[in-house]
């Protein structure tokens, strides 16, 4: 009981995962990964229960009646003793005795009727693989020079009886101390409809034509985006969801590529301070965003990373940011200021991004990566998570959180008339927002700006009581160029179908933006 004891104590200081699974763990078999596998498993079971007869190994040992030696052709006793268990089970070996099997020597010799528990056996791998192996990472209780820990044991939640138990017991009578830094507890393969996986029900997928279908990302992909503390659901829908959910991760890094593809960080990239105010709260985003993933990653949850970076993607980029900068990265000059502020933000991103991936797109992350840093050798796995420090921006979150929930707004107001006819993009609109004096100084600190962050023509401000938005189909020429409505499209006598801010860009000193 001694181990017992000891066991109760080390596993205390050890890390489960996850930290609650009573929800699908049954409390009377199992519990929670903790408190039951501590209180149930090491507080009242025994050290050990053998079963004989299911989960034994036999030992085909021959020891000499005097010397207690092992038989010298043990090693081809062994060889024999397999080959007899192989034509006729178990049994067949333990039915046999020493005559039949040594002939002549049986005077000399015994025949071993020892057991080894397949849980014992299991259970005692940590001082066949681990020792020797790491020197100087035990934290051990007794001795910490021997028998190093794993960082992670993981296995179904089954192994509360099985595995976890046997290796802790087994290591705290050897070492004093647990195999293992963290324990994480998973559940079964089970079909859309949670029912377990059998050839005779016609829902089990094998492995292989899975992945030849789908790709190995693919099967990745989903594992990572379910959630393990209950059973893993998979079928052909499922995977297509999955599918659907890959595709948005990867068109949203394909555009950050493509519009990186011109811009060497080394001479392009601007300091953070000079960068556009839209293009810093991207970073900020992207700081609080990999914040997250982190304390995540930490502990071992998969699933809300895979959640949390479709919205990013979709939603933080897809849907505001790039849908923004489309035009300052199209319409303005290669090299102008604008336009390296937005690359200098999108490479930021880009970098932070395969990082946060690389743990569950492994392939794309890594062929992406000899796309955007061709300089680098190595693989994307020996780098580390960017410093993202200098990104911090909570004045800039929530002033854009504001500044997005009104742009949804003129949004919903833009496809009303959208629906009716009346305008084709939102380009062709033209808005005057009223607001009251805090919303209205936040809009107005954009200056003319705004109408790029509404992605309008035009977007004037007034002062009322309440949020309103009002819009109208624009009366101006649009330029076929940037496709904004202007009054000025035809100014310049040379090109007559262009407005002035593109004859600046292309011609001119161009334009100069401070905010979007």
């Amino acid at each position: 009981m001694k181990s017992n004891l000891r066991a109760r104590q080390v596993h205390r200081k050890r890390r489960c995962f996850p930290q609650f699974t009573s929800r699908n763990i049954p409390r009377r078999s199992y519990g929670s990964a903790r408190g039951s596998f501590s209180d149930t498993f090491l507080f009242r079971s025994p050290d050990f229960e053998f079963d004989a007869s299911e989960r034994s190994v036999r030992r085909a040992f021959f020891l000499h009646k005097d010397s207690g030696e092992l038989h010298p052709d043990t090693m081809a006793l062994i060889d024999r003793a397999a080959r007899i268990v192989e034509q006729g089970g178990v049994e067949a070996w333990s039915r046999l005795n020493v005559e039949d099997v040594l002939g002549d020597e049986a005077s000399q010799y015994t025949k071993s009727n020892d057991i080894l528990d397949v849980w014992f056996d299991s259970g005692s791998t940590f001082f066949h693989v681990l020792r020797g192996s790491h020197p100087g990472t035990s934290s051990g209780f007794l001795d910490g020079a021997h028998g190093p820990e794993a960082d992670l044991y993981l296995e179904g939640h089954d192994q509360h009886r099985g595995w976890f138990h046997s290796s802790l017991l087994i290591c705290c009578a050897m070492e004093g101390h647990a195999p293992y830094k963290g324990l994480l507890t998973h559940g079964f393969t089970v079909d859309g409809s949670g029912r377990k996986m059998s050839k005779s029900l016609g829902n089990y997928m094998p492995l292989a034509e899975s992945a030849h279908k789908f790709g190995g990302e693919i099967l990745r992909l989903w594992c990572a985006s379910t959630d393990y503390s209950g059973d893993l659901a998979i079928d052909k829908k499922i995977l297509d969801r999955v599918v659907d959910a890959y595709r948005r991760i990867r068109n949203t890094l394909r555009f950050l590529l493509a519009n990186t593809s011109d811009f060497d960080a080394a001479k392009d990239a601007l300091p953070l301070a000079e960068l556009l105010e839209i293009d810093r709260w991207a970073l900020a985003r992207a700081k609080q965003f990999q914040d997250e993933v982190l304390a995540h990653y930490e502990v071992y949850e998969f699933h809300p990373v895979v959640s949390k970076l479709q919205v990013f993607c979709s939603e933080d980029l897809g849907a505001f940011y790039l849908d923004v900068l489309k035009d300052r990265l199209y319409t303005t000059a290669p090299d102008s200021r604008a336009r390296r502020s937005a690359q200098t933000a999108l490479w930021h991103i880009s970098h932070a991004m395969l990082r946060w991936m690389a743990p569950f797109l492994s392939f794309t992350a890594e062929e992406a990566w000899k796309v955007l840093a061709p300089e680098k050798t190595g693989s994307i796995f020996v780098e580390t998570y960017a410093d993202v420090s200098a990104w911090r921006g909570e004045e800039l979150l929530a002033k854009w959180a504001r500044i997005r929930a009104i742009r949804d707004v003129a949004n919903k107001e833009i496809e009303a008339l959208r629906a009716a006819g009346q305008v084709g993009s939102s380009l062709q609109a033209a808005l005057v927002i009223g607001a009251n004096t805090a919303d209205h100084a936040l809009l107005a600190s954009l200056g003319d700006d705004l109408r790029f962050v509404t992605i309008t023509s035009q977007a004037l401000l007034a002062e009322a009581a309440e949020l309103t938005v009002s819009v109208t189909p624009s009366s101006a020429t649009k330029c076929e160029r940037c496709w904004h409505y202007r009054d000025d499209v035809g100014a310049a006598a040379a090109h007559p179908t262009i407005c002035g801010r593109c004859v600046a860009n292309l011609y001119g000193a161009g334009e100069t933006r401070a905010h979007a």
